[in-house]
């Protein structure tokens, strides 16, 4: 059956979820467009879950291991499942997915398909099963539970071959069907290229859409668990949201057209494309996804969570966040400060509907099953609608007194599909309306956050534009509390040289200064070099030291026309005079994991840094970076 066939069968039989009981003669409106699956329906409950990246890497400090990678490095000193769940829930997660296996093929199960796995490591004398004890620790919380694993393989020497499609097959079986029931089960999107692969060192490059015949792939996942969402390629449950910064489109439609996907629309998705693929837009606390602890003083404030919030759940996505353990296996103290006042805050925030009380009416109704109080009762299978003709009309809610709320949330009935283009909401305040939010889509929902807290008695929700009649399953209203700012950590780290007291000396470009604030989210941005005319920086170090290398962070703020560089050329100075090479290089894949790049060299007495950069990562009009740092030995 081909990937296309098999996602209009979905579409075609998606309204799984029973309509509200028909009354006084009224039917229900027909689906419009394309609808969730059993499976997605379910998925778009979960609304917020969080990612564990645990492996090699966090052993070797790097982001993508080689795979050479010997599994006695994989050694926790106080692996703590239960601490890992609590941090994440709470932060409000509803859900964990682990990393089962990254791209340097070590497996965190005890597998007999490879060696290169965790019965081969110290963890337990070799008895150790990280998969086991997450899917205990998640469950015993109340949490659902989720696997990834790296399609791509940098250990196994038949990778690029047909026997390691076999092997990748056999491994999902193994998880499929070992540690229960799974809510999503993950694919990467980076596959072929260097590696180890066995010995052979080499460059091994794929057509991924052929090589692993991915609608068979998924097949067999929903095979053995047919209530795990698939998620990436074409024919998967859910799509990537482009971006690794956590940004959603405005708007972000949960559909796309049936073909392969395409990074540009899979940001926004497309309005009234035929396949349901909505988007999981993910991020991670840190810089990296992986834990290092250069980057203990760079997690994400309990503020910026909140944005992301908005930005991901807020525009009808599904938020998901990243916490990686440390080398001791628990998520840093910091860290789980953070997650607590986040998830405090929110919890504070939408335990009382302030809308309950409200009277609904409407400029029309479909009938007593479908009328403009069911947007109040607190369910999501039941919605207010008009006739099918009616496709612009506004409900309004008469607010009891003394409500102060900041916050709107709406929600559409899904099972009929995204029936609503664009919408406004006005509100009554000292007897005048007026217009405080416009925006297109609503989808699984949209929340909008007015700048300062209204006390208004009348809200009115206006439909602008339709193809087809409203089905609002929700109105909801919320005052949002604050989290409790979180103070920033001591860096424990004693390679990491702070840059308290670092200046740039000469820049390529104006703006220099913004590569040792310490903000990864501020970024220096440039002309797009060439090896004739290259972008450089030179950095004083405030004091001669031992340094021992650098740290390159690109900037995951979405721009257009720029990338990171694609390599480096280093130099060091103890005088700002006399220069003396220290590395030459390239970026493993910067453009696309936008994740912190470290790079060692011999140990000698600097104070000044060097870099230069000769051309961008991609075609690009403009170079951007957000951060350099630097370590000793």
């Amino acid at each position: 059956m081909t990937d296309l066939t098999r996602r209009a069968l979905i579409a075609a039989g998606a309204a799984t979820t029973a309509l509200p009981a028909l009354a006084q003669g009224s039917a229900a409106p027909k689906p419009w467009g394309a609808t969730p699956s059993k499976r997605q329906a379910a998925w778009h409950m979960r609304e917020q879950y969080a990612f564990i990246h645990f492996s090699i890497n966090t052993f070797t400090d790097r982001e993508w291991g080689y795979g050479d990678e010997s599994p006695t490095l994989f050694n926790p000193t106080d692996f703590d499942a239960d601490q890992i769940v609590a941090a994440a829930k709470a932060g409000g997660m509803r859900g964990i997915i682990l990393t089962a296996k990254h791209h340097d093929g070590f497996c965190l199960w005890p597998t007999l398909l490879t060696e290169h796995c965790i019965r081969n490591s110290p963890y337990k004398q070799g008895k150790g099963d990280i998969v086991g004890e997450m899917e205990k620790a998640t469950r015993h919380a109340g949490l659902a539970f989720g696997l990834y694993l790296s399609p791509w393989d940098r250990n196994h020497a038949e990778y690029g071959r047909p026997a390691y499609i076999d092997y990748y097959r056999k491994q999902i079986v193994e998880l499929c069907t070992r540690y229960g029931e799974l809510f999503e089960f993950w694919f990467d999107g980076a596959n072929g290229g260097d590696g180890f692969y066995g010995g052979a060192r080499e460059t091994r490059k794929i057509d991924a859409p052929k090589y692993y015949d991915w609608p068979s792939i998924i097949a067999l996942v929903h095979q053995h668990q047919p209530m795990a969402c698939t998620f990436d390629p074409y024919g998967a449950d859910i799509r990537w949201v482009g971006n690794e910064d956590g940004v959603a489109g405005d708007p972000c439609w949960p559909t796309m057209p049936a073909h392969p996907y395409v990074q540009s629309e899979g940001n926004s998705g497309v309005r009234g494309a035929p396949l349901w693929w909505p988007a999981e837009t993910n991020t991670s606390i840190r810089p990296g996804w992986f834990y290092h602890a250069d980057e203990d003083a760079k997690v994400k404030s309990p503020a910026r969570l909140l944005r992301y919030f908005d930005e991901s759940v807020g525009r009808g996505t599904n938020m998901h966040l990243n916490i990686p353990p440390d080398r001791r296996g628990r998520v840093a103290d910091h860290d789980v400060a953070v997650l607590k006042s986040f998830g405090a805050a929110q919890a504070q925030t939408y335990a009382r509907d302030l809308a309950q009380g409200a009277v609904a009416h409407a400029s029309a109704e479909r009938g007593r099953a479908f009328a403009a109080s069911k947007v109040l009762d607190g369910r999501r299978d039941t919605y207010w609608s008009t006739p099918d003709g009616d496709t612009t009309p506004t409900l309004t809610l008469d607010l009891p007194p003394g409500r102060t709320f900041d916050v709107i949330r709406l929600r559409e009935y899904l099972p009929l599909g995204v029936r609503v283009t664009k919408f406004a909401i006005d509100l009554e305040e000292g007897g005048q309306w007026r217009t405080v939010a416009e925006h297109e889509c609503i989808s699984a929902q949209r929340i909008v956050r007015l700048p300062k807290p209204s006390s208004a008695r009348r809200l009115r929700l206006r439909i602008v534009d339709a193809p087809a009649c409203p089905a609002i399953s929700e109105i909801s209203l919320f005052r949002q509390v604050q989290p409790v700012a979180v103070a920033p950590p001591k860096v424990t780290d004693p390679t990491i040289i702070p840059q308290r007291g670092w200046s740039i000396v000469t820049a390529s470009g104006p703006g220099a200064e913004k590569l040792i604030d310490g903000d990864a989210q501020t970024r220096w941005t440039v002309p797009s070099p060439t090896a004739a005319n290259p972008a450089s920086v030179t950095i004083d170090l405030g004091r001669v030291l031992p340094l021992a290398g650098f740290s390159l962070t690109p900037s995951r703020t979405i721009a257009k026309d720029t990338a990171p560089p694609r390599g480096y050329d280093a130099e060091t100075s103890a005088d700002g005079k006399t220069w003396v090479p220290a590395a030459t290089g390239e970026f493993g894949n910067i453009a696309y994991a936008l994740a912190t790049q470290r790079v060692a060299f011999a140990v000698r007495q600097a104070r000044y840094l060097r870099l230069r950069f000769a051309a961008p990562a991609i075609p690009a009009g403009n170079l951007t970076v957000a951060e350099v740092g630097a370590f000793t030995g």
